[in-house]
């Protein structure tokens, strides 16, 4: 067990347990207890009192039913059970211990425990997935605003006035080791660069949950590392890949880094790296779950505090995740301010991922589960009854349908798919209509919406487009009104094609290089590492 489910096994059998045995019984000094103190045991185990404190400094009590109260039956029957087993190998030390269970298999059952917690996963994916998009614009908006804050401080001189949300700040009359503080009208201080940097991290975690559907730990612990490069045997096309170290199941994943993965990647690359070397500095990194320092790594969610390098916090991300909330206004089903914990966004990956149609058994490797139930439980959508239901319709409408349609393709099949892709390939790009379909416009690619264009045939799109508009001016001259129109609409596919191609050209022009290191330097890294400097 690591140290977080070592700690919640010892809370539950000492504070839940044990603790309410004695206030039940004072003195009681052995594990066989009476029948009426379980009876009152299990009784106040039912229910446990929540305490709030009220804005006028009151505190409210309110007595609410133990939603884990299978788990705590489960954990004291799991105790004197394992205290008879060792009680069988080492009877002199635990024999004294060994009495009946006053827990009995009925009362450690979990089934309506699990059917409630499902239902309240369920509302709560249900509640927040609409409202994604509205978190993911705040977000950005609230990154945007900090940036302009901060550009609007540091525009201003020592001592000086400048206006940020409406509301106007007086920047410190002198930089300290601290510095992009300032004061508001009342007199009290902001640190407008603590500010930005919630906001900038707050939304690169919304991002990154929202395309990966990781857990926080794995995104914390995120290198630079984890992007490597996949070379495609068919095709030879190049794929970025992002590698999601082993965290609750000890199995590493692959997830494909798609575009807009991508640019969220490349902004965090470009924020962390050293100015001077281009870097990304190497960290260590605490993990709290098995209690040891992690080797320094080129984490991704670093950022520098008080002059040092540290990774991000959790508390950082919950706090920049609380203002975009705010920011946003929204509210659930009970009237209550909306919220949202980065596991969250897990349950939509999952359920979005279902829902567009995505397999189960694929979205439980993606996710990382050990079991499709478990992926399916994240599924608020799609319920396990429908599952089944699918399957069994595949199943019944491949018996039904003629087995020639399974045979193994012949030889000369296969070459008529295979010549099917080396046709595919025109003067100015490249045609994707589907294998086994004739081209809906008799070969004039310019036309066709399936046409990609090249890049580097674009002189040549652009030349055709200029011979296009001589012939429609032609036409028009000689009264050919027959060729006008099919020529005007040849001559709005080529200008498409031009305006397509500028786009793609543009956003190659504006991308970052994420700088993926090779497997080389990797192993020569590892070893500069591993080996120790020869003393001098």
């Amino acid at each position: 067990m690591d140290y977080t489910s070592l700690e919640d096994a010892s809370r539950t059998l000492v504070r839940n347990f044990w603790l309410q045995i004695e206030r039940i019984q004072p003195g009681i000094n052995t594990l066989r207890l009476p029948p009426e103190v379980v009876s009152a045991w299990k009784q106040v185990s039912r229910t446990k009192v929540t305490r709030r404190r009220l804005p006028d400094g009151t505190v409210h009590e309110a007595v609410t039913e133990r939603a884990k109260y299978g788990s705590l039956m489960i954990g004291v029957r799991a105790l004197y059970l394992d205290l008879a087993h060792w009680a069988v190998e080492e009877p002199e030390r635990w024999g004294p211990w060994v009495a009946p269970c006053p827990v009995s298999a009925a009362d450690a059952s979990t089934s309506k425990h699990q059917k409630r917690r499902k239902a309240k996963m369920d509302q709560r994916t249900r509640e927040r997935l609409p409202a994604l998009s509205t978190v993911v614009r705040a977000a950005r908006a609230n990154w945007t605003e900090a940036g302009e804050g901060m550009a609007a401080l540091q525009a201003a001189p020592l001592g000086g006035q400048f206006t940020f949300r409406g509301r106007t700040y007086t920047r410190q009359k002198k930089d300290s080791s601290t510095p992009f503080r300032a004061y508001d009208e009342s007199g009290r201080r902001v640190h407008l660069g603590l500010l930005e940097e919630r906001a900038f991290w707050a939304w690169a975690t919304i991002e990154f949950l929202q395309h990966t559907g990781a857990r926080i730990e794995e995104m914390l612990e995120a290198s630079h590392h984890a992007l490597i490069q996949y070379k495609l045997p068919t095709s030879g096309e190049v794929v970025p890949l992002l590698q999601v170290a082993p965290s609750k199941t000890d199995e590493e994943r692959l997830l494909l880094v798609s575009p807009e993965l991508a640019d969220v990647l490349s902004t965090i690359i470009a924020r962390v790296r050293d100015p001077r070397t281009g870097a990304i500095p190497l960290l260590p990194n605490y993990d709290v779950a098995e209690k040891i320092w992690n080797p320094p790594m080129p984490l991704l969610f670093q950022w520098t505090y008080g002059g040092q390098r540290t990774p991000v916090s959790r508390q950082l991300i919950r706090n920049g995740l609380n203002e975009v909330l705010e920011r946003t206004g929204l509210t659930d089903s009970a009237g209550q301010p909306l919220d949202f914990a980065p596991h969250d966004f897990r349950r939509i990956f999952i359920t979005d991922a279902i829902r567009s149609g995505l397999p189960p058994h694929i979205a439980q490797v993606l996710a990382g589960h050990s079991d499709i139930n478990t992926t399916m439980g994240y599924n608020a959508l799609y319920p396990a009854d429908a599952i089944e239901a699918h399957r069994a319709f595949i199943a019944r409408r491949r018996s039904l349908r003629p087995s020639e349609e399974y045979r193994t393709p012949t030889n000369e099949e296969w070459d008529a798919f295979l010549a099917h892709f080396e046709k595919r390939k025109v003067s100015i790009g490249t045609c994707a209509r589907a294998f086994g379909t004739p081209c809906i416009h008799e070969h004039a690619c310019v036309r066709c919406s399936l046409l990609r264009p090249d890049p580097a045939q674009r002189a040549r799109l652009a030349e055709i487009r200029d011979n296009l508009i001589a012939r429609v001016t032609e036409a028009e001259t000689e009264g050919w009104l027959g060729e006008v129109e099919g020529l005007q609409i040849s001559l709005a596919g080529a200008e498409e094609k031009l305006s397509q191609l500028d786009v793609r050209i543009s956003r190659q022009q504006e991308s970052v290089d994420l700088g993926i290191p090779t497997f080389r330097e990797i192993v020569a890294h590892t070893t500069a590492v591993a080996t120790p400097p020869e003393p001098s």
